[in-house]
C-alpha cells in the first residue's frame, strides 16, 4: 500500500476523519512501535454492537489527538512500519486494547495468520518435487464456489496440479445460482472474504450478490484458478480403484461422457446447493408461475404482480423487502416465526473516506477485518450453551440467551407497534439463535405495509387462481416463490461415490446422517475430502470463507505429508472417526441446536445435529491446521526394483 500525493493533506485529513479510532490506534502501533497507544487514555471502550461506533467511546479531544498523530505520520508519504508481525504476546495485547475486552491468548496465532502477518499456506518441508513428478498427484475438485477457490489457491502455490469441474456456466457456487432480488451476504464482507489476495473495494458493509460474485471472479483470476475450471461439466460418478490407488471419475460434458483419473477427489459443493422445493396438492392446476427461490431468473418480472412467498427463512427476509414496493401484493406463508437481529448500517454504503483508508492506509484493513471477524465470531457461542440450572429452559438456554430474547422481543414490538395481529404471529416461542441467525433487512417494517400479508394458516392446496389455506380462504397469486431451503443432508453423497470394497457414500450416510472426521474425511474413502461437510457449517456466526481456508490448509498439508513420505493413499481410521463423531454429538447435547422447542435444518429426522459445528472457530482452526497422518490408514507407494526380495 502506498500513501501517495497528489492526494492533498486536506483530503487525507478528511479520510482519517471517517476512520475507526480503534483501528487507527493499531495503525499507529504498527507504524511507530510506540506502545503508549495501547494504554489509557487511548484505550477504546468495549462495544459489542455488530457495527461499532467508530469513535470507540473516547472523548473528542482524545480522538482528535489520535487522528492528528496518524495525519502527521503520513502527511509526507508512507514511512516504513516499525512492527510488521507483532508476535503472539504483543498481538494479544493489541487485540485486547482494540476491543476493550479480555481476548484469550489462543486467538493470537490465529489472528496473526488471518490478518496476513504470518503465512497460512501449507509448505514443503523438503525440496519441492519437480513438476513432472507431481503430475501423478492430480486433484479433482467438484464445484467452483468459495471452497474450490480457496483450495485451488493453496494447491497452486504448492505446484500440485488440479482440475475443477463445475456443472454451471460460471464460477461462484451459491452466488452464481441465487439471483433473487435482495440476495446478499449476512456476514460483513470484510469478514466474508479471503485472507489472501488484493483487498476488494467493497461499496457497502454487507455486499449484494452481484458484488460478491464479481469479487470471487477477481480472486480466481488473480490466483490463476479460473484456468483450471472446466465449466458445464458434471461429475456423474466416481469410484476408488484400490489396485491403482486412483479415483476413476465419469464426467458429463457437452460432448458426451469421459473418464477422468485423479489421485485425490474433493467435494467442494458445500451444504446449500441443491434446492429442496416443497410440493403441494393441486400445484399442477395453478395458472401462474411456480419456482424455488434459488431458480430465480433475470426474466422474471414481478412489477404489479400478486406474489406469494412460501417460507420465512434467510431468503424470504431478503426477498420480500426488496420487492414489496414494486408488486401489487405479496403474501408470505409462514410455518414458524423467526428471530431476527437488527443491525444498524446493514444497508449503508461505505463512505468514500473509509473506502480510501481500507484500500491505502497500511494495516488499516487488517485490523478492520479483525473487528468484523471478532464481532461475528466466537463471542455469541457462550450464550448458546445450555445452563442446567437455568429455570426457564423452554424460552432460553441460559441467562444471557434470555437477555437476548428480551432485547429481540422489544425490537419486534417496536417495529410492529399498533399491529397486535402481527406481533402474535412474529414473536417466536423458542430460544433465540436456535435456528439460523437472521439479520433484519426491514422485514418487520415490510410486514406493516398495506400490500403485504403474513399468513400462518397451513396451506391446504393450490388452485388455478392462487393458494387456498386450511380455513378455505383463497388468496390470488400470479407468481409463487417456494423458499423452502435446500437438500442439506445429502452433501457429497449425491455425487455417486464408491469407495473401498464397493462402499457407496450414499449408503454410509443413509438415514439423513452424514458424518466425517473434522467434517472432511470418511473411513474407506481414501484420498477423498468433503469441504464444508458434516458438522463443519458455521452456525454461531463466522464465515464459510474462513471455514474453507481452514479446510484448504488441512487438505494441502495432508498432501504435502503424503508426497514427502511416499504415501499413496490415506483414509481416516474408523475408531478415530467414531470417536470424533461422539465428541461432536456430546458437545451438541449441551448446545442450543438440540433444543426440543423448534425445528431446524441443522438436525436430521432423528434429531441429531449433523450440519452445524459445535466448536469455537479458534478450536476448529487449531484442529485443522496440522494433520496427524497416524490417525489414518496409510498405503505406501509401491516402488518396483528389479533386485528386490519378494519378502522385503
Amino acid at each position: 500500500m502506498n500513501i501517495e500525493t497528489p492526494r492533498k493533506k486536506l483530503d487525507l485529513s478528511s479520510a482519517i476523519a471517517e476512520g475507526d479510532i480503534r483501528v487507527l490506534l493499531m495503525v499507529l502501533v504498527h507504524m511507530t512501535g510506540d506502545l503508549r497507544w495501547l494504554a489509557p487514555p487511548y484505550t477504546p471502550r468495549r462495544d459489542v454492537r455488530l457495527i461499532p461506533d467508530p469513535k470507540a467511546g473516547l472523548p473528542e479531544e482524545i480522538q482528535n489527538e489520535i487522528r492528528a498523530a496518524v495525519l502527521k505520520l503520513f502527511a509526507n508519504g508512507e514511512p516504513e512500519p516499525a512492527i510488521t508481525d507483532p508476535g503472539d504476546e504483543l498481538m494479544l495485547r493489541m487485540m485486547r486494547a482494540c476491543l476493550g475486552e479480555n481476548v484469550g491468548p489462543e486467538y493470537a496465532p490465529l489472528m496473526r495468520e488471518e490478518m496476513g502477518f504470518v503465512p497460512r499456506d501449507a509448505r514443503w518441508k523438503k525440496t519441492p518435487p519437480p513438476a513432472e513428478q507431481l503430475q501423478k498427484d492430480h486433484v479433482l475438485i467438484v464445484g467452483a464456489g468459495v471452497c474450490a477457490i480457496a483450495l485451488g489457491v493453496g494447491l497452486g502455490r504448492l505446484g500440485i496440479p488440479y482440475t475443477i469441474v463445475e456443472k454451471n456456466a460460471e464460477l461462484g457456487g451459491t452466488w452464481y445460482v441465487n439471483r433473487y432480488p435482495g440476495c446478499g451476504v449476512d456476514t460483513p464482507n470484510h469478514s466474508y472474504s479471503f485472507s489472501f489476495g488484493a483487498r476488494n473495494q467493497w461499496t457497502r458493509y454487507f455486499a449484494q450478490r452481484e458484488e460478491l460474485l464479481e469479487y470471487l471472479k477477481k480472486v480466481a483470476l488473480e490466483h490463476d484458478v479460473r484456468s483450471h475450471i472446466r465449466f458445464n461439466t458434471k461429475l456423474t460418478s466416481s469410484q476408488w480403484d484400490e489396485t491403482r490407488q486412483r479415483w476413476i471419475s465419469t464426467l458429463e460434458t457437452g460432448h458426451g461422457n469421459e473418464t477422468f483419473e485423479s489421485a485425490v477427489l474433493v467435494s467442494a459443493i458445500g451444504q446449500l446447493n441443491d434446492p429442496s422445493r416443497a410440493h403441494f396438492k393441486g400445484e399442477e392446476d395453478f395458472g401462474g408461475t411456480i419456482f424455488h427461490s434459488a431458480l430465480w431468473s433475470d426474466d422474471i418480472k414481478v412489477d404489479g404482480k400478486h406474489v406469494a412467498v412460501i417460507g420465512t427463512g434467510a431468503t424470504a427476509m431478503q426477498l420480500v423487502p426488496s420487492i414489496a414496493d414494486r408488486v401489487g401484493s405479496v403474501t408470505v406463508y409462514q410455518r414458524s416465526a423467526q428471530w431476527s437481529r437488527p443491525v444498524a448500517g446493514y444497508s449503508d454504503p461505505i463512505t468514500e473516506g473509509a473506502r480510501w483508508l481500507l484500500a491505502h492506509l497500511p494495516f488499516y484493513v487488517q485490523w478492520y477485518r479483525f473487528n468484523m471477524f471478532w464481532r461475528y465470531g466466537d463471542g455469541l457461542l457462550p450464550f448458546l450453551r445450555k445452563d442446567p440450572n437455568w429455570p426457564h429452559p423452554e424460552r432460553a438456554v441460559n441467562k444471557g440467551n434470555d437477555r437476548h430474547r428480551e432485547e429481540l422481543t422489544e425490537f419486534i414490538l417496536s417495529e410492529l407497534k399498533g399491529r397486535p395481529d402481527l406481533i402474535e404471529k412474529c414473536v417466536p416461542t423458542y430460544p433465540p439463535y436456535g435456528k439460523r441467525i437472521l439479520l433484519d433487512n426491514g422485514w418487520f417494517r415490510t410486514l406493516n405495509k398495506p400490500n403485504v400479508e403474513l399468513v400462518t394458516d397451513p396451506i391446504d392446496h393450490f388452485s388455478r387462481e392462487g393458494i387456498v389455506t386450511s380455513d378455505g380462504k383463497l388468496r390470488p397469486a400470479d407468481i409463487i416463490v417456494v423458499s423452502t431451503g435446500f437438500k442439506v443432508t445429502e452433501m457429497a453423497a449425491r455425487l455417486n461415490l464408491t469407495g473401498r470394497d464397493g462402499k457407496r457414500l450414499a449408503d454410509v450416510w443413509a438415514g439423513d446422517n452424514p458424518t466425517a472426521y473434522l467434517g472432511l474425511t470418511v473411513p474407506d474413502f481414501p484420498n477423498f475430502f468433503c469441504m464444508l461437510g458434516p458438522n463443519s457449517g458455521p452456525a454461531h456466526g463466522g464465515s464459510v470463507i474462513f471455514q474453507s481456508e481452514c479446510q484448504s490448509r488441512y487438505i494441502t498439508a495432508c498432501l504435502v505429508d503424503m508426497i514427502e513420505q511416499g504415501i499413496a493413499a490415506i483414509d481416516v481410521r474408523q475408531e478415530v472417526h467414531d470417536r470424533y463423531v461422539h465428541e461432536v454429538d456430546r458437545e451438541h447435547e449441551q448446545m442450543i441446536w438440540t433444543h426440543p422447542g423448534m425445528t431446524t435444518y441443522y438436525r436430521n429426522s432423528r434429531g441429531r445435529v449433523f450440519s452445524a459445528m459445535p466448536w469455537r472457530f479458534v478450536d476448529y482452526w487449531k484442529m485443522t491446521h496440522d494433520p496427524d497422518l497416524s490417525l489414518y490408514r496409510q498405503t505406501r507407494i509401491q516402488r518396483s526394483r528389479p533386485d528386490a526380495d519378494p519378502d522385503d
